[in-house]
């Protein structure tokens, strides 16, 4: 447990990889909450892939489980009826219904990228998480399910709240969830005016699609389409911020591995992938419960019990991944948890993938000599969601788009 307080410690936020070792020396640890955590890769995707692990918290065994007042999301639900929910929304955002969706965004997200490095022009100091790593997922997510720009800062501090009140352990869970239930209810009733608009006047964008899709196996309730809508607008912009601000740190404390992306261009897709083995923005899955006893690492979690992943400390197992804790663009197999497993392997990622790609190329392109002003920067206080809340650089100049 000692370890784990030190990584959920606020001081850690710069860099809890440093006691992850210690962490994965039991790949599987009861906490004293009655929490089983699991760090090491290996026995991490097992439990991804395994049935008795169930996402829906209501499974928890006890004596007093806390009952959202929301229909929860697919992420909160188990087969069938996450896959019915899952496939219903995919069919409005990638194949075999709509494959073209992410690519017929990527003219919207590199004019957007180029805007936004446009602005940075004329000074040589900026914070890029402010002014480019938030603004970007942001505008994409809203145009995607069909949130009109000027709203954009309505659900701002909103999402900040729910992620804040993500993480690990039970002893302050329920009153964490209570916090989130209340910012996600403000969210709901807000989406909940926007869907019903939708409803009445569809338009060419998701929500829309959501709520009028009827099809051999039916199509979503209000409520349902709500909590779609309140997951995909949160996780849509939340982790790629952390991405793309995570990518650009590793990047300047780097300069060769910044020189050489800059020659070569096309390496930014390994880059990518390796920055969500190396930093990724989700380091915790901590809404596991077991569904039966299981055995594994050495160690049985009983039915009931609730289970947290090191996803984090899973992608850097020196027992999966040779040289963990070093940043190697030239990793011949990169097989990481950052984007999770199984059948909640992340809806978003080939956005979360096309987002980073184009805005991290754009940045290391177009700056001039660009440089931490502070290392480390400021943290934001999730341990689950974690990223820079500031990144302020300094260069010298910003080439022409």
């Amino acid at each position: 447990m000692d370890v784990l307080k030190q990584i959920l410690d606020p001081a850690a936020r710069a860099d809890p990889y440093r006691f992850f070792g210690a962490l994965r020396e039991s790949p599987v640890a009861l906490q004293d909450d009655g929490t089983y955590l699991v760090s090491t890769y290996r026995e991490i995707v097992a439990l991804l892939h395994d049935p008795r692990i169930s996402s829906d918290r209501r499974n928890l065994d006890s004596a007093a489980p806390y009952e959202p007042d929301l229909h929860p999301s697919f992420i909160g639900l188990d087969p069938p009826e996450h896959d019915r929910l899952r496939r219903l929304a995919m069919r409005h955002f990638g194949p075999p219904h709509a494959p073209e969706t992410v690519e017929r965004l990527r003219p919207k997200m590199l004019a957007l990228t180029t805007s936004l490095i446009d602005a940075l022009a004329g000074r040589n100091r900026a914070d890029l998480v402010e002014e480019v790593a938030y603004p970007l997922p942001v505008a994409v997510i809203c145009a995607l399910l069909g949130v009109p720009e000027e709203d954009e800062p309505r659900f701002h501090a909103l999402a900040d709240e729910v992620v804040e009140t993500l993480g690990p352990g039970e002893e302050d869970r329920a009153e964490r969830e209570r916090a989130r239930e209340a910012a996600s209810m403000e969210l709901s009733r807000y989406l909940a005016g926007l869907a019903e608009a939708r409803g009445r006047e569809p338009r060419d964008d998701m929500l829309s699609g959501l709520m009028t899709y009827r099809g051999p196996e039916g199509g979503m309730t209000q409520d349902e389409v709500v909590s779609t809508a309140v997951l995909l607008l949160i996780a849509g912009h939340e982790t790629t911020i952390n991405l793309i601000a995570n990518g650009m740190l590793t990047f300047l404390r780097r300069p060769e591995l910044l020189e050489r992306l800059r020659a070569e261009p096309d390496l930014i897709i390994p880059a990518v992938e390796e920055l969500l083995r190396y930093e990724p923005p989700v380091q915790f899955v901590s809404s596991r419960v077991a569904l039966d006893d299981i055995t594994i690492g050495g160690t049985t979690i009983p039915a009931g019990a609730p289970v947290v992943l090191a996803m984090a400390a899973g992608s850097r197992d020196p027992g999966h991944v040779a040289h963990p804790d070093e940043f190697d663009l030239d990793r011949p197999r990169n097989e990481h948890l950052g984007f999770g497993g199984g059948v909640h392997y992340c809806f978003g990622a080939p956005l979360a993938r096309t987002e980073a790609q184009i805005v991290l190329n754009e940045l290391i392109r177009r700056l001039d000599n660009p440089r931490l002003a502070a290392d480390p920067p400021p943290y934001r206080p999730s341990a689950v969601l974690r990223g820079p809340r500031h990144l302020v650089v300094e260069y010298d100049g910003v080439a022409p788009a």
